[in-house]
């Protein structure tokens, strides 16, 4: 079995997060980039099915700047055997169709038997990519997942919805993405870290995968305006001198809020 684990380089999610204001793009330079948590928890997934199954080659995927490659590595040291980098600089601030589309294009090149990837990821938190993903490949898909199991011919797992626990099940080849509720990735050991400069990395453009950009790109989602969020303001301080109830109301009435 083949499993093609998606991870994407993004800004640390503790560190400050700030979009340039001329381009509408997130400001990558402005703080530590880092491997996407939800896409470390979609490793530890392949990984330990790989652990428990045997004959399982775990693969990564992703598509970023070519200075993304060493945070890439990180998976490679973690366990994985190896890694697929799409990196091309005409794909600087692509939607979520066009990833989609190059993604695709990338796991039909390389073959997969199953594709796990996070529900969403910490910078675009777009959500859409692993049903798109599904629906070019033409395959099917289970997604959001608090719960996966893998066999040889099969995936299945629950999802939280707002009336209660949904088990699903598809025939492989499939997608998966998982949510949160999933383990914690492992640390790299210093072996890994090792044998991971010794691993098979391919850096991919868009003409190795016969995409042109510039035939796609009409339709493509465009931002039309962007401004900075205004600074948070002082909030109103009810002291209850036997008013406070009538005030409280008299506030939530007049915000809409009640």
């Amino acid at each position: 079995m083949k499993i093609v684990v998606l991870v994407k380089e993004v800004p640390d999610t503790y560190g400050d997060r700030k979009l340039n204001l001329e381009t509408g793009l997130a400001d990558r330079a402005a703080g530590d980039a880092v491997l996407d948590e939800i896409g470390e928890r979609a490793l530890e997934l392949a990984l330990s099915t790989a652990d428990q199954m045997g004959d399982v080659e775990v693969s990564l995927l992703s598509m970023g700047p070519e200075s993304a490659a060493a945070t890439i590595r990180k998976g490679l040291a973690m366990g994985a055997a190896s890694a697929v980098h799409v990196a091309d600089d005409a794909l600087l601030g692509a939607d979520l169709g066009l990833t989609a589309e190059v993604l695709a294009a990338a796991l039909q090149r390389v073959g997969f038997d199953l594709v796990i990837t996070g529900n969403l990821s910490t910078d675009g938190t777009g959500s859409a990519v692993p049903a798109m993903l599904a629906e070019l490949l033409g395959v099917p898909h289970v997604t959001s997942l608090s719960t996966v199991e893998i066999a040889p011919d099969r995936v299945s797992g629950t999802r939280v919805t707002d009336d209660g626990v949904a088990r699903v099940s598809a025939d492989l080849p499939a997608v998966v993405s998982i949510t949160e509720a999933l383990p914690d990735a492992r640390f790299p050991n210093f072996k890994g870290i090792m044998a991971a400069k010794k691993k098979p990395y391919e850096t991919l453009t868009l003409s190795d995968l016969g995409i042109d950009v510039e035939a796609t790109a009409k339709g493509r989602s465009i931002i039309v305006g962007l401004s900075e969020q205004p600074a948070r303001g002082a909030g109103v301080k009810i002291v209850d001198d036997g008013e406070a109830g009538a005030q409280l109301a008299e506030f939530l009435v007049s915000n809409r809020l009640a």
